[in-house]
């Protein structure tokens, strides 16, 4: 399967913690011109390249008016196979959605929408630098199923400084009460360059340990497994049949080109990303030229492992037929004794013909996989 990513970089505020590439506030000009280079961006998709999937991500989609989102919905409409697609998801955000624009996501032919919630709680939602509140998420889901997009993903932060295990508490109860298809669940971070990580540095803000981390991690996935949903990759979770089929290429080593300033892309074991900047990015395509910010070739050991990594964040692992037809390489050949000394250890589980990650190292995956890179 195939897939392609839209970036839209705008966004009415900027978060605290966010280090993706966006603009705020928005500018008509700055927008008009975005969709104009993204038309040609587009048009210049690989011969035969059909993707299967679409993911229209940010910054915010849902930030721009309904004509500039209405614009955007048809350009990939009008570049996209739309009777191939079994997916095609668009972020939001409660705060820009209304009845206008969620009539336009389903008649333009969105399946599938991933609201950016973070938290139910007032201080959490400040604490993050958010524009919405409660009220506006919820009312946000009411929306969206009432225009008839029936598969909803809900993104939640937890870790967030100042906000214990209750706070954690009623985000799930609220959670599951509005039972979205889909939910992601993300220990915040604080990336280089953040507002936060500032304040981190500054000593205004402390982190909260990984001890209270790791069992806000177990108390959602305790209590979403309660409520029917099923743990499919380490961050998400699904109600049966709702599990995300554009992510499952990151996780599969599969295909998927990349639109719009900062986006990346992955085909073969080539893999490039578009400069994070609005104007360079027009700019290079207006002259003909490809708007690259790096591109590499991996060499066939180093598509392997990162493909390993990648699957292994799936919870049910990767048979060894799978990697093997994926990357034509055998993981025991390939790093055999790493997986051992990891299996030995309790943070890999080998059974049979499949391996996967332990649950005990689900939370600190990072550094099991560190060791496999």
């Amino acid at each position: 399967m195939a897939g392609l990513y839209i970036h839209v970089p705008f966004c009415l505020r900027k978060c605290r913690y966010c280090a993706f590439y966006s603009m705020a506030p928005i500018d008509a000009s700055a927008v008009d011109l975005y969709l104009r280079a993204l038309d040609m961006e587009l048009g210049r998709l690989p011969t035969g390249y059909r993707p299967e999937t679409v993911y229209i991500g940010g910054g915010t989609p849902t930030a721009l008016s309904v004509e500039q989102l209405g614009r955007l919905l048809a350009l990939v409409s009008s570049h996209v196979d739309l009777s191939r697609l079994v997916e095609w998801t668009c972020e939001a955000n409660p705060g820009t959605l209304d009845a206008a624009k969620t009539a336009l996501l389903r008649h333009s032919g969105v399946t599938r929408v991933s609201l950016g919630v973070q938290s139910f709680d007032a201080r959490a939602l400040s604490f993050l630098g958010r524009i919405h509140d409660a009220r506006q998420s919820e009312e946000s889901l009411r929306l969206l199923r009432e225009s008839g997009i029936r598969n909803v993903s809900v993104d939640l932060i937890y870790g967030i400084p100042g906000c214990d295990g209750s706070v954690l508490a009623g985000d799930l109860e609220r959670l599951i009460e509005l039972r979205p298809q889909h939910v992601s669940c993300y220990c915040l971070s604080f990336e280089e360059g953040t507002p936060l990580e500032s304040a981190r540095k500054a000593g205004r803000i402390h982190e909260m340990s990984g001890d209270e981390q790791a069992a806000m991690y177990a108390a959602l996935r305790a209590g979403l497994k309660a409520a029917g949903y099923r743990h499919y990759e380490i961050s998400n979770f699904a109600l049966p049949g709702y599990a995300c089929r554009h992510n499952h290429l990151y996780w599969s080593g599969g295909e998927y080109i990349g639109c719009g300033p900062a986006a990346h892309s992955h085909r073969g074991r080539r893999r490039y990303a578009n400069v994070a900047d609005l104007e360079a990015w027009a700019a290079a395509l207006f002259a003909g030229r490809a708007a690259l910010a790096f591109e590499e070739e991996l060499t066939p050991q180093a598509f392997a492992r990162e493909t390993l990594v990648m699957s292994l964040r799936r919870t049910r692992g990767l048979r060894r037929a799978e990697f093997r037809a994926v990357t034509g390489r055998d993981w025991e050949e390939l790093c055999g004794e790493q997986i051992a000394e990891l299996a030995g250890r309790g943070l890999l589980v080998v059974e049979g013909e499949r391996l996967r990650l332990a649950e005990e190292a689900l939370f600190v995956s990072d550094a099991v996989f560190r060791e496999l890179i």
